[in-house]
């Protein structure tokens, strides 16, 4: 079975997702990697909910995450910028502690895919996803290429309801179970 087959007989299903850069360098003139993410997505079909520019602060990335994640028309959250080694680098530390699930195969498959393009040079990035409270978290690197990467070869077939096997969305509905006991 080739990687990524669409069922066409399945309507396609948009979902809404919120794009945030995370920067210190970057302004609105310049995010060209939350442009290419939210071409990527609009192309793709889904719709852009909401999108914002943030500078690398835990708090202030938290807060933000939180209201998103709050909000019942958001349903993905994809963040670009911040998941580096360096001390400014704190996307993964204020959003994996909202996750009530980590989507560890997420970064097990954008580094895998990583390494046949930038070789070694993947360990240096923290891309991370999980669930919290039924909304997707992702957390990608802040290269355009890395965006790419992370849009073009995972988070496109995952976030359509006509990817076999499986996809993010079908159980989007489920992602709440444990709470409605």
């Amino acid at each position: 079975m080739p990687p990524h087959r669409l069922d066409e007989s399945i309507a396609f299903v948009p979902v809404n997702i919120a794009v945030l850069t995370v920067s210190d360098t970057r302004d609105a003139s310049n995010d060209t990697s939350g442009d290419t993410l939210v071409g990527r997505i609009t192309d793709a079909g889904h719709n852009i909910a909401a999108r914002t520019l943030l500078r690398d602060d835990t708090d202030v990335l938290q807060a933000q995450l939180r209201v998103w994640i709050d909000d019942p028309a958001i349903d993905v959250i994809i963040s670009t910028g911040g998941t580096g080694l360096t001390g400014r680098d704190v996307t993964v530390e204020a959003m994996k502690p909202l996750f009530e699930k980590e989507i560890d195969g997420f970064s097990v498959l954008f580094h895998m895919m990583s390494y046949g393009k930038i070789g070694t040079s993947t360990v240096q990035s923290r891309a991370c996803a999980g669930v919290a409270r039924g909304t997707y978290l992702f957390a990608l690197p802040g290269s355009t290429g890395a965006v790419k990467d992370g849009w073009d070869e995972i988070l496109r077939w995952q976030l359509d309801i006509r990817h076999r096997p499986c996809n993010f969305v079908e159980i989007m509905p489920r992602l709440e179970e444990h709470r409605r006991k």
